[in-house]
């Protein structure tokens, strides 16, 4: 049958004996720059799009707000689908707070106070408190990415302090005496932005963010403040610098108390910021931002007319540009308010900081606001303790001394009540019902159409024909592909379509193996793969991939990497289904390493599909959220997916067709016993079991 007649089915056989001699670039499909765009960036150019598109709707959202009470409505819709983003706030529970330290200063005294956000999840903080009668005037002081956490920010608090306004540092997260993993002997497993993003990965599945965990810290902390008599609890401030700028802009958007704000240096535009520097850690990424039209500004007008002053640094990486964008804004929408000069930017010419011309501005600010005193002042000599002096903790790490809960804990306890109500789900629900949330999850169509494909040449291997095509999956998508068929087909020979992590042209053994069994074979680089894959990360690659920015750029859209993946294989599905020449075939399936949950999804989803592979995937999404350092796992990161399904409860929904899984593999990608792949396969034996079909249903983990 001539190879021009039936649909891509795609032979990925570079290095077979009879080819092992052939140039690398035998199985390079984009030989050229699809629509002008360099493979590697055809991802970054798609996201670049799908986000333009949302910031030009935002644009006209926000254009349309003429009066206070559009603003009102607006303020009111954002705030809650923020606090949904976040998975919601808990329950208020005892702060416990002690003070485990005093010491007096000159004109101010310092006292080191730990208490608890939530039950058993200790904060540290320092609480400076100016000399004389109170109640004070206070400001809370979230910290930057600084490795010492509340010390680092000492400066800003003495500076209050010696003014006649209290302030409350605390330890973020991450930083400080608060980081949430350790290794012997209590040391710090790795850097702050690092487990900020650990922190996310698993939190995101369960319906949270690495800022769930942050915001109530803030929130708590504020509420620490109020309790003490000393503090004026209607006069409260906040500030902080790049993470604690970042931190203080959710907290002035999220918390009514908050009656002054100045962000420093991270107040920009998400436009500006996926152009310039990208998505950054953890915390700065809530789930679904962009899709629901949350930008910058909105941190500032969520609050009007609230006073709000933006910090700015003309050479930061937060690109300045972006700054004056989110103010302008800000200003205009303050003006719809009737109190325009309540917000105003103060921009310095420096990198990216809280210099002593930040401190200044932020320190009238507060006093014009806080004090009702409007009068200039400057900073001066300012005393500073060593950070042994500031430390709340014998050891210097909180969980080493109190062995109090990690927010990695708080996820795993999340999921541990989720898997009850997962269950309930499914015994409750049609199939069909399931399927239309799990689409909804990963942020698919109801349909989807077949992808378009166009033959970049070919040839003849020995006895194996062999296509290179490009698939059109949607616009500004093109999946380069190899199709190998036997020379020899009457035309009813299965289709077997494989996607490996590593790309078409990975596992040449295999599809050798699978044209030899006389089989058509179609090998797919999905986007972001292969001849597509992104260019190396290096600072992030260790734990979560080279597609880190993709991966979160993917989740602000509501469409993670793993549904965008899937829309590129059911398209190929929705092609291979409908073709002339392949109409009849059987479909058939294999999905390798992180392929694997995409291959499931897809079986799932998609009944045409009779006999589905998965090799070396993950065994679970709840392996995730109960493990603290994950690898490889961002990419494949469905925002709530826990709330619903996980990956096993899916495998249940392909019965009674055949589905291997085979050499399994845990969040740190090791192998897994074969007992604890039949344990988290439970569910998905059961369903097996009541359709009859035990037999098509095979578990190989390691023995």
């Amino acid at each position: 049958m001539p190879r021009q007649l039936w649909f891509p089915c795609i032979a990925l056989l570079c290095l077979w004996a009879d080819v092992a001699t052939r140039a690398a670039d035998d199985v390079t499909v984009l030989k050229t720059e699809p629509n002008g765009v360099p493979p590697r960036r055809m991802l970054a150019e798609f996201h670049t799009q799908q986000t333009k598109a949302a910031f030009d709707a935002r644009r006209q959202t926000i254009a349309g707000i003429q009066t206070a009470e559009a603003l009102k409505k607006r303020q009111d819709e954002l705030r809650q689908k923020f606090i949904q983003a976040l998975g919601g706030f808990p329950e208020k529970t005892p702060l416990n707070a002690q003070v485990v330290g005093t010491s007096k200063q000159d004109g101010f005294r310092v006292e080191r106070v730990i208490y608890e956000s939530r039950p058993n999840h200790h904060v540290t903080a320092n609480l400076y408190l100016p000399e004389g009668k109170g109640p004070f005037a206070a400001v809370l002081v979230p910290c930057g990415h600084t490795t010492n956490g509340k010390i680092g920010y000492q400066r800003h608090c003495v500076l209050l302090a010696k003014n006649g306004i209290a302030s409350l540092s605390f330890d973020p997260i991450g930083q400080g005496e608060r980081y949430q993993l350790l290794e012997p002997p209590g040391k710090p497993f790795t850097n702050s932005t690092n487990e900020h993003t650990l922190v996310g990965v698993g939190a995101m599945l369960v319906g949270r963010c690495t800022a769930s965990y942050r915001v109530w810290d803030g929130i708590r902390s504020i509420d620490y403040l109020c309790s003490r008599p000393e503090i004026d609890a209607k006069k409260i401030g906040v500030t902080g610098s790049s993470g604690g700028g970042t931190m203080t802009s959710y907290l002035m958007a999220l918390d009514d108390r908050v009656a002054a704000a100045a962000p420093s240096c991270y107040i920009t535009s998400l436009e500006r910021l996926f152009a310039t520097l990208g998505p950054q850690d953890g915390e700065q990424n809530i789930p679904g931002q962009v899709a629901f039209g949350m930008d910058h500004a909105d941190y500032v007008t969520m609050r009007a007319p609230r006073p709000t002053l933006i910090l700015a640094a003309t050479q930061d990486f937060f690109d300045i540009q972006g700054t004056w964008t989110s103010f302008r804004e800000a200003k205009q929408l303050y003006g719809v308010a009737g109190f325009g000069e309540r917000v105003d930017l103060f921009e310095y010419n420096t990198k990216h900081a809280y210099p002593k011309q930040q401190r200044e501005a932020m320190l009238r600010f507060m006093r014009r606001w806080l004090l009702g005193i409007d009068e200039p002042v400057t900073e001066g000599e300012l005393p500073t303790l060593k950070d042994e002096e500031l430390r709340c903790t014998r050891t210097g790490q909180v969980l080493e001394d109190l062995k109090g809960r990690s927010a990695f804990e708080f996820t795993a306890e999340r999921d541990r009540q989720l898997a009850g109500q997962r269950a309930k789900f499914f015994a409750g629900n049609k199939p069909e019902d399931v399927l239309k949330e799990v689409r909804r999850l990963v942020g698919l169509p109801s349909s989807i159409k077949p992808g378009l494909s166009k033959d970049q040449g070919g040839g003849l291997l020995g006895t194996t024909v062999l296509d290179k095509l490009v698939l059109q999956t949607e616009a500004g998508i093109s999946v380069p592909a190899l199709s190998l068929m036997p020379m020899k087909v009457i035309g009813t020979e299965p289709v077997v379509i494989v996607v490996h992590e590593q790309g078409k042209a990975a596992d040449s053994a295999l599809l050798q193996e699978l044209v030899k069994a006389g089989n058509r074979v179609v090998s797919l680089d999905l986007r972001g793969l292969g001849e597509t894959a992104p260019a190396p990360l290096p600072n992030r690659a260790t734990f979560f991939g080279h597609d880190y920015r993709e991966a979160f750029i993917g989740i602000h859209l509501n469409r993670p990497l793993l549904g965008q993946r899937l829309y590129d294989l059911l398209a190929v599905i929705e092609a291979v289904a409908q073709h002339t020449t392949t109409a009849k075939a059987e479909i058939r399936l294999i999905g390798v390493g992180l392929c694997g949950p995409i291959a499931l999804h897809a079986a799932a989803l998609d009944n045409r599909i009779k006999h589905v592979t998965i090799d070396r995937g993950l065994v679970s999404w709840s392996a995730v959220a109960r493990t603290p350092t994950t690898y490889g796992q961002l990419t494949n990161v469905v925002p709530g997916a826990l709330q619903v399904y996980d990956l096993p409860d899916l495998a249940g929904l392909i019965a009674p067709r055949t589905l291997v899984v085979k050499h399994a593999v845990d969040a740190q990608q090791k192998p897994i016993k074969q007992s604890a792949l039949e344990e988290a396969y439970a569910a998905c034996k059961e369903a097996y079991a009541r359709q009859k079909a035990e037999k098509q249903l095979t578990l190989q983990g390691e023995q």
